[in-house]
């Protein structure tokens, strides 16, 4: 009997492989985000996006705009993609209906703008180290990973921190490698929609975990407005803190034309200063061991 994940095995790169791990992981990506974060040209990518369609590997989609007009195509994994990612991890094959319930998920929901805004930081991050040898995404995490027990212990760890049950539910988490440096960082994407105490409530949970631990990682507030994060930074420098925030503002990037890699990252007494997400290694604490990453 004919086996498609054999069958279509030999027609896959690298790169395609990386494509369906990440939505089988982080549920939808637009063919723009594709393209930044893995190809040399938004054509090129399309081009090869259609083959992968054709092959039943991912699926797509168009929202309407309220306004007229459609979004650019929307990715998410097509069965034969999650099975073939399920085998090249070594999992259990994924449900029959996996992919249409994944495509269901993302074409009917209200959380798809945060999604593709959480998903479009990371794939920022790997285009910025696509076009720059010296960087890497070395690591990149979903909400529901973030939240298994022993995701973020070791081997060598106690028993009791290795069954810790984290408490916190960032939008991600990442491994960022840069020249001689790794930082590892959670993700906080801000809509605007929840109050800022809410935001700083979260660093409670992030505390604990790093007490757990015996480690601390910079968590990154990425807000929509530099007013936002203003008033956030405020609002930080009058709480005692038990994690350290990192806050940066979407438009204030967009408008200098940076990506979260690059100096768009201000910590609390920091003076304004932007740092660059490798200048956060300082921050970073090991079992006492600052500026060296897990």
């Amino acid at each position: 009997m004919d086996d498609p994940v054999l069958r279509v095995q030999s027609q896959l790169t690298d790169r395609d492989r990386v494509l369906l791990g990440w939505l089988y992981d982080h549920g939808v990506l637009t063919s723009f985000q594709i393209a930044q974060a893995l190809f040399p040209s938004l054509d090129f990518c399309q081009r090869r996006l259609r083959t992968l369609y054709r092959l039943r590997l991912v699926a797509r989609f168009r929202p309407q705009r309220a306004d007229g007009g459609s979004y650019p195509y929307h990715y998410v994994i097509d069965q034969l993609g999650a099975e073939i990612v399920a085998a090249s991890r070594d999992e259990r094959p994924p449900r029959r209906d996996h992919a249409r319930v994944e495509r269901r998920r993302w074409t009917s929901s209200r959380s798809l703008a945060h999604r593709l805004g959480v998903n479009g930081f990371f794939t920022d991050l790997a285009g910025y180290a696509r076009t720059h040898p010296a960087a890497e995404l070395a690591q990149w995490l979903p909400e529901v990973a973030c939240q298994r027990v022993g995701t973020f212990t070791r081997r060598e760890d106690p028993v009791l921190v290795r069954a810790y049950q984290p408490r916190v539910r960032p939008d991600g988490y990442g491994l960022w490698a840069e020249n001689t440096v790794t930082v590892p960082f959670f993700v906080e994407y801000d809509t605007g929609s929840e109050p800022l105490s809410v935001l700083v409530e979260k660093l409670t949970g992030y505390g604990d975990l790093f007490a757990t631990l015996d480690r601390v990682w910079p968590v990154l507030f990425w807000l929509h407005s530099a007013a936002r994060e203003a008033n956030l930074r405020r609002l930080l420098a009058d709480t005692p803190l038990r994690a350290l925030a990192a806050t940066g503002a979407r438009d204030h990037a967009a408008t200098a034309g940076l990506c979260p890699a690059e100096a768009v990252w201000s910590v609390p007494g920091g003076a304004g200063q932007r740092h660059r997400l490798a200048d956060l290694a300082s921050y970073v604490v090991d079992a006492g061991r600052a500026g060296e990453a897990a």
